[in-house]
């Protein structure tokens, strides 16, 4: 998975929690989110118009795995970057704030 990822994406605990991504980054999923929206706003056409059900419910299934992919980007970045270096200053929380997103994500 290309991602281009830096070592910069969060900020320090300490400070106000934020994403500091690359421009490409932040290009990559915003296209991907673009095309979401896109898939979304077509369900609710395909809805509007009586298309048949199982058509509908793939394209769901279609949108929920783009958005998987999107958070599968988000967390490598997260874990490359923001996790590796909480733990090296010594922030074991970090282990554990992780865990929960993992826990979220699964329960999808």
């Amino acid at each position: 998975m290309d991602t281009n990822l830096s070592h910069d994406h969060c900020a320090n605990p300490a400070e106000e929690r934020k994403s500091h991504h690359s421009s490409e980054m932040k290009k990559n999923l915003v296209t991907r989110l673009n095309r979401i929206e896109g898939q979304i706003r077509g369900i609710k056409g395909m809805i509007e118009k009586d298309t048949y059900c199982d058509d509908v419910i793939t394209q769901i299934a279609s949108t929920q795995s783009a958005q998987n992919s999107v958070a599968k980007i988000l967390l490598e970045g997260h874990l490359k970057s923001c996790i590796v270096d909480r733990i090296n200053a010594g922030d074991s929380e970090a282990v554990d704030e992780v865990l929960i997103t993992i826990e979220k994500l699964m329960k999808k």
